[in-house]
């Protein structure tokens, strides 16, 4: 027996068009395509797991950019430093001042942490170049690496660089985060082939 059979006793009664009822048939297309009961699933690697991104998310591409930022800024407060230890080994040696001791025991010492600061300053300059360069390649472990690196440096912003780190402690603030929400994660643990 066909629906539109006039004999068949459970199809619609004669001169009536059947209605299809909410909770009968196939699932309603609320939401949906026409056509398709169900919504689509997410895109499967291979491997089961969610598709790994194939371009750098817009978060880490911003980090990498702000990792260079530190690296200019960085840059330009060794030169400063230096330039002020050697003004002051110059102003040690002048003639003039040979004769007040507080004023060179103050220059023999600050000279001495001013060039400390110098070559720490471009020790982390080079590391901070070193990972700005691991955006592109880097796995999990420059990931974690990068994050360490932004929380200390953010925290070497605060102290003892309190008004001129202030920029660096807000970058490193923003890189860390980048670095580690959900788009960091994917980008830094997909495969490589």
């Amino acid at each position: 027996m066909s629906y539109g059979d006039p004999n068949n006793p459970y199809g619609a009664p004669q001169g009536q068009q059947p209605q299809q009822q909410p909770g009968y048939g196939y699932p309603q297309n609320q939401g949906q395509a026409p056509g398709y009961g169900y919504p689509q699933a997410p895109p499967v690697s291979s491997y089961g797991g969610p598709a790994a991104p194939t371009t750098m998310p817009g978060s880490v591409g911003a980090a990498r950019v702000m990792m260079w930022v530190i690296v200019g800024l960085q840059v330009v407060a060794v030169a400063i430093l230096a330039f002020a230890a050697a003004a002051l080994n110059a102003a040690k040696d002048d003639a003039s001042l040979k004769d007040n001791t507080a004023f060179q025991d103050l220059v023999g010492d600050s000279t001495g942490v001013i060039w400390g600061y110098v070559v720490f300053g471009l020790a982390w300059l080079v590391f901070a170049a070193v990972l700005a360069t691991k955006f592109k390649n880097g796995g999990n472990g420059a990931r974690i690496t990068i994050l360490v690196f932004a929380i200390i440096t953010a925290v070497l912003g605060i102290y003892p660089f309190v008004i001129v780190g202030l920029v660096h402690t807000v970058l490193a603030v923003l890189v860390a985060v980048f670095v580690g929400n959900a788009n960091g994660k994917a980008w830094f643990n997909r495969p490589r082939y």
